[in-house]
């Protein structure tokens, strides 16, 4: 499987992302820089983390709008796997391949720590390794993780089963409605979510929890 990452002024979970992706598929993944208009061809490509441009304005608004982004969209309406974890969710909602936005936290502060996820969907591409309504361990860092969606918006993607995880057990860090914290796209190859799978997919990480959505990614592609 070919990976790649796209990298933003101010990512700073790429080199964790990478070192997730080069364990699972056994190959580091190309990297791609915010102001290339075309990315290389790749099975999976993945907007890590961070805080691309300081998260001015809003987060993620000016990275949304970064020359790879087009490009980022073609693959997509190809059909190829694109995941976007805390900031790159941000981005991908900026950009209008997932819907909703990601607000400022309830609290109104920055929250570092463990949560739990229910699994919503085990039948998309990133949760086919998981069990639907299965419990997982994931650690957050946000400021802004805060899902919202108009009630239209809202019906539609519950009602299609779009919602892939949601924060379990009165753990929710940022107050996001329906306790969100994954989505997929209409076609379910997009999906973003907040909490940082690429952080717990080993035991030097205190556990494997997050490791099952990178393979179920690649068993996905090596299936196609």
């Amino acid at each position: 499987m070919t990976t790649a990452v796209i990298l933003f002024p101010g990512s700073n979970r790429d080199r964790d992302m990478i070192a997730a992706l080069t364990k699972i598929s056994g190959r580091p993944p190309l990297t791609v820089w915010h102001t290339e208009t075309s990315v290389p061809d790749a099975d999976l490509y993945v907007v890590p983390g961070g805080f691309s441009y300081g998260d001015y304005l809003r987060s993620g608004a000016i990275a949304a709008r970064s020359p790879v982004m087009d490009a980022l969209k073609r693959r997509a309406d190809q059909g190829r796997l694109i995941l976007g974890v805390c900031n790159g969710f941000q981005i991908l909602t900026e950009a209008g391949l997932l819907p909703g936005v990601l607000m400022r936290n309830a609290g109104l502060k920055f929250v570092c720590r463990e949560v739990k996820l229910k699994v919503e969907n085990a039948g998309t591409a990133f949760t086919r390794h998981y069990q639907k309504g299965q419990i997982l361990r994931c650690p957050v860092a946000h400021h802004d993780g805060n899902y919202f969606a108009d009630s239209e918006t809202l019906d539609r993607i519950e009602g299609e089963g779009r919602v892939v995880f949601r924060y379990a057990e009165g753990t929710n860090p940022n107050g996001s409605i329906n306790d969100i914290a994954g989505i997929v796209s209409d076609k379910g190859n997009v999906m973003g979510m907040m909490p940082h799978p690429e952080n717990l997919i080993e035991a030097a990480h205190g556990g494997t929890d997050g490791r099952a959505l990178f393979e179920s990614a690649l068993e996905v592609v090596e299936a196609a």
